[in-house]
C-alpha cells in the first residue's frame, strides 16, 4: 500500500499494526511540515468536535490531543472523569460509545481493558483513536515516539534499547511493532517476570529482526544510540506483591550516561516517570523526553488533520 495524502480520511487509529510503513512515514511527514509552519494550520480544522473518553488517568495523551485540535481551530468536549457521568449511574460502555459518537466528528479514547478501541470503533458513528487500550497498544504514543527518533538521532541503522516493564507495556507493544517495520535492532531490558511477550517476539522472528534480551542495562548502553525507558507499571499487576519485587529495579543516572553511553545517545520515555530516569539527567545532552512530549502535539495535529480530512 502506497502512502497518499488524506490516506487516514474517516478510519480508525487502532493498532499500530493497522498502518504501513509508507503510511506512517507519510504521517510523520506531514507532522514535519506543521512543525515547520505552525501558524498557518490554525482554522483547517474550524468547526470540527474532538470528543476524548478517558477511562483511566492521563496528563499528555489527553492534553496534547486538545492542545493539537485547538492549534488545528477545533474544538474538544471531554466526558471527564467517570463518576459524573451515567457510567456511574450503571450506563454501558457500548452505549455511551454510541451516545458521545453522536456529539463529535471523532473521539479518543483510552480504557483499561485490551480491545475496548476496537470495540469502540465497531459500533462507533464516527472514528476512534485509541489513546491506550490496557495492555494492548497506545499508536499515537508510538507515532510521536518514532517521531522524536528520526528528529533526534535516525531511525534507519540504529541500535534501540528498551527498558522497563515489556510485558504489560502497551506504548512497548506498539513501539516494538513499529520499529520491525524498519527493521531496526532492538535491546531489550527487564526483569525476567516483564519480559516482552511471546507472540511479540515470535512477530520479530518471524520478520527475521535481530533482537537480544538481557537484565543489566550496564551490559548493553555502551551499543545503544536510543535507550526507551518505561516505569513498571503497578496498575497492571494483579498482585501487588509481584509488584514489589521488581519497582526500582532500574535507575538512569548521569554518571551511569557520561561512564557508559555513546556520545550521541538519547533518552526517551514516555512518562510519567517513577523514579526509573533520575532527575539530575534532565538538563544533559542525552535527555529528550521533555521534547518529545512536545513533538507529540505536532504528531497528534497530523493525525486529526489527515483523519477529518484537513489537509488534502
Amino acid at each position: 500500500m502506497v502512502a497518499i495524502r488524506g490516506t487516514l480520511k474517516g478510519r480508525d487509529v487502532i493498532s499500530i499494526n493497522d498502518f504501513s510503513r509508507e503510511e506512517i512515514d507519510h504521517i510523520l511527514k506531514v507532522s514535519d511540515c506543521i512543525e515547520k509552519d505552525l501558524d498557518s494550520k490554525f482554522g483547517l480544522l474550524s468547526g470540527k468536535i474532538l470528543s476524548i473518553l478517558f477511562f483511566e488517568p492521563s496528563t499528555r495523551t489527553r492534553m496534547s490531543f486538545e492542545s493539537a485540535m485547538y492549534k488545528l481551530g477545533g474544538r474538544c468536549i471531554n466526558m471527564g472523569p467517570t463518576e459524573l457521568t451515567s457510567v456511574k449511574k450503571g450506563e454501558t460502555f457500548s452505549d455511551t460509545i454510541k451516545v458521545i459518537s453522536k456529539y463529535a466528528d471523532v473521539m479518543v479514547l483510552r480504557h483499561p481493558s485490551d480491545g475496548a478501541a476496537r470495540y469502540a470503533s465497531e459500533i462507533s458513528d464516527v472514528p476512534i483513536i485509541n489513546g491506550g487500550d490496557g495492555t494492548g497498544q497506545h499508536p499515537t504514543q508510538t507515532l510521536l515516539d518514532l517521531y522524536t527518533i528520526k528528529k533526534e538521532s535516525k531511525l534507519e541503522g540504529a541500535n534501540i534499547g528498551i527498558l522497563g516493564d515489556l510485558k504489560y507495556g502497551r506504548t512497548v507493544h506498539s513501539l516494538v511493532y513499529a520499529l520491525s517495520m524498519y527493521g531496526i535492532d532492538m535491546t531489550f531490558i527487564s526483569p525476567p517476570n516483564l519480559s516482552l511477550p511471546e507472540e511479540i517476539k515470535e512477530d520479530l522472528d518471524d520478520k527475521k529482526i535481530s533482537y537480544e534480551e538481557c537484565e543489566r542495562i550496564e551490559d548493553v548502553i555502551g551499543d545503544l544510540d536510543v535507550l526507551y525507558v518505561t516505569r513498571i507499571q503497578r496498575e497492571r499487576f494483579p498482585d501487588i506483591m509481584e509488584y514489589k519485587k521488581v519497582s526500582g529495579s532500574y535507575k538512569i543516572t548521569k554518571d551511569m550516561l557520561e561512564e557508559g553511553g555513546k556520545e550521541n545517545l538519547i533518552i526517551l520515555h514516555p512518562l510519567p516517570r517513577i523514579g526509573e530516569i533520575d532527575p539530575d539527567v534532565d538538563d544533559t545532552k542525552y535527555a529528550r523526553y521533555f521534547l518529545q512530549t512536545k513533538y507529540g502535539v505536532v504528531v497528534r495535529m497530523a493525525i486529526l488533520g489527515l483523519m477529518l480530512g484537513g489537509f488534502e
